[in-house]
């Protein structure tokens, strides 16, 4: 799977504070990513992100 620093991925559960949507930051064995709703920022493995992945929106 090709994600890519700047890309929006939306995952299947959402954030408490109800969002969905996530921004990355960081890419590698993990991802860095910060919630589109409130602005936290989470360090997740890779594999759960894949699992997880719900839709994927590239950075134009």
């Amino acid at each position: 799977m090709d994600i890519q620093v700047g890309d929006v991925v939306t995952l299947k559960k959402q954030h408490p504070c109800g969002s969905r949507e996530w921004e990355v930051l960081r890419v590698g064995a993990d991802f860095r990513l910060k919630c589109a709703g409130c602005g936290h920022q989470i360090m997740i493995a890779r594999k759960l992100v894949e699992k997880n992945l719900k839709d994927l929106k590239r950075k134009t």
